[in-house]
C-alpha cells in the first residue's frame, strides 16, 4: 500500500468535487433495493467487515464485497465471496443500489460517490488511542494551500457532513461510545455498545484452539518457526506518512538481537500499512521477521499465537487483554505525537508511567517480561477489561441483530 498522509488525501478530495456532486445527483434517481448489501475494507478481506459478511450470509443476505485490486479479487474468491470492483461504473452501481453498505475506514473502502441514502455502517478498524476524525486537527490537513483557514473550516465540514450520513456504529464498551459519538458528530442512538467484530476472533473456541491457528497463521506468513521459540510482535502505529522515529541504529540492532537470541524469541516487525519504516537488522538474521500487511491484512487472529506485544500508540493495546497478552509501550515521540495528533485521556492511563523512549530500555522490559510475563499480562487484562464491554464472541451476532433491527424501524421488513 503506498504512502498516505491526510494532507494528500483531502487534496485529492477537494479536486474529486465534481464527481461527489454527480454521485449526490445519482443516488438521488437510481432506487435502492431492500436486500442488497455491499462491503468493503481498506486493507483488503479482513477485519469486521469480513465477519459480519459471514455472519450475513449465514442469514442467506445478498451481499456483494467491493474490491480494490486483482489480489482481492482473488482473495474473494478463495473465501467464496461474491465481488466486483469497487472503482468504475459497476462498483458505482452496486454502491448506489445498495440498501446497506459496511466500510471498516472510510466510504473509501467502497465506492465513495455512491454511498448518499444507503443505511451506511461504519465498523471502524480499532479502539482510539489517538484522537480521530472531527477531535484531530490531522482530519483537516490538506496539501492545498495547508495554511489556509478557510481550506480547514471547509475540510472539517465537509467531513461533518460525511460522517453524519452512518447509521450504525459499533462501540466496544461505553467509555469507547463517547470517543466514537464525538469523533464522528453522531447522536448516541447511532453508536451502539455491542462489542466490536473484528475482535470476536480473540474470545470464540478455547485459548489452546486459538494459540495453535495462531502459530499456524504465523508459520505460514514468515516461515517456520525455531523449536520452543517465543514471538515479539511489534507494530508501531502510523505516523501520516512520516518516517517512523524508532527504527533501530546498528547499535541497538545488536542489543535487540542479543535478548532474542539469549530469550529463543522472533520479533514480528508490522509497520503500519500507511506508515513507512524500514526494519532489516545490518546482519541479516532469521530472528527478524516482517510482517507486514501485505503477508498478512488483519492481524488480530494472530494475537493468540504472539507472546509479547511492543507497541507505541496502536489499538492493538487495548486487544491485547483479550488473549491475553502481555504489552510494553515503546514511544520515543510522545510529546511531538500528542501535540499533533492528540490523545483520548492520559497516554499514562493506558501504558502506566514506564513507557519506554529508547530501544535500550524496551530490551531491558523485553528480556524481563520473557522471563515473568504475569505482572505485564495482569496489567494488559485489567486495560481490557475497562474498555471491552462484551468478550463472549459473539459482537458480530449483537451487531447484525441491532441492524436488522434499524431496518426494520426505519422502513419495512429487512
Amino acid at each position: 500500500m503506498a504512502p498516505f498522509s491526510f494532507g494528500a488525501g483531502n487534496a485529492r478530495k477537494i479536486l474529486s468535487i465534481p464527481l461527489y456532486a454527480f454521485g449526490r445527483l445519482a443516488t438521488a434517481v437510481i432506487p435502492r433495493t431492500q436486500d442488497l448489501w455491499v462491503f468493503g475494507c481498506a486493507v483488503g478481506i479482513a477485519d469486521g467487515a469480513l465477519a459480519l459478511w459471514r455472519q450475513a450470509a449465514a442469514d442467506r443476505v445478498k451481499a456483494v464485497w467491493l474490491v480494490a485490486s486483482d489480489a482481492e479479487a482473488r482473495e474473494a474468491e478463495a473465501y467464496g465471496i461474491p465481488h466486483a470492483r469497487k472503482t468504475g461504473l459497476r462498483g458505482f452501481w452496486l454502491t448506489a443500489r445498495a440498501r446497506v453498505v459496511v466500510v471498516t475506514h472510510g466510504f473509501g473502502d467502497v465506492n465513495r460517490y455512491g454511498v448518499t441514502g444507503a443505511f451506511i455502517v461504519q465498523l471502524w478498524h480499532g479502539i482510539p488511542l489517538k484522537r480521530i476524525g472531527l477531535d484531530s486537527p490531522e482530519t483537516v490537513r490538506s496539501g492545498i494551500l495547508p495554511g489556509s483557514g478557510l481550506i480547514r473550516a471547509f475540510l472539517r465540514g465537509a467531513y461533518a457532513r460525511t460522517t453524519a450520513r452512518i447509521r450504525f456504529l459499533p462501540a466496544a464498551s461505553h467509555l469507547i461510545r463517547g470517543r466514537l459519538e464525538s469523533a464522528f458528530g453522531l447522536p448516541s442512538t447511532r453508536v451502539h455498545v455491542t462489542g466490536e467484530p473484528r475482535v470476536d476472533v480473540l474470545s470464540q473456541g478455547t485459548p489452546a484452539g486459538r494459540s495453535a491457528l495462531a502459530r499456524e497463521g504465523i508459520e505460514r506468513a514468515t516461515g517456520p518457526l525455531p523449536v520452543g521459540a517465543r514471538t515479539v510482535l511489534y507494530a508501531p502505529t502510523w505516523r501520516d506518512g512520516a518516517p517512523d522515529p524508532a527504527i533501530p541504529s546498528a547499535q541497538e540492532w545488536r542489543t535487540i538481537l542479543a535478548v532474542l537470541e539469549h530469550r529463543n524469541a522472533v520479533l514480528l516487525v508490522r509497520s503500519h500499512p500507511l506508515g513507512a519504516g524500514e526494519y532489516q537488522p545490518p546482519v541479516p538474521s532469521d530472528r527478524v521477521r516482517g510482517l507486514g500487511s501485505a503477508r498478512v491484512a488483519d492481524v488480530t487472529p494472530l494475537l493468540p499465537g504472539v507472546d509479547v506485544l511492543v507497541t507505541d500508540y496502536s489499538s492493538l493495546a487495548f486487544d491485547a487483554g483479550l488473549v491475553p497478552l502481555p504489552v510494553l509501550y515503546f514511544a520515543p515521540d510522545l510529546e511531538e505525537y500528542r501535540a499533533r495528533r492528540g490523545m483520548y485521556g492520559r497516554y499514562a492511563d493506558v501504558a502506566g508511567d514506564d513507557a519506554a523512549v529508547s530501544w535500550a530500555t524496551v530490551c531491558e522490559q523485553l528480556d524481563a517480561v520473557l522471563a515473568d510475563p504475569a505482572e505485564r499480562t495482569a496489567r494488559s487484562f485489567a486495560l481490557s477489561e475497562r474498555v471491552h464491554a462484551y468478550r463472549d464472541g459473539r459482537n458480530t451476532e449483537r451487531v447484525y441483530e441491532a441492524i436488522r433491527a434499524a431496518l426494520r424501524g426505519s422502513r419495512g421488513v429487512a
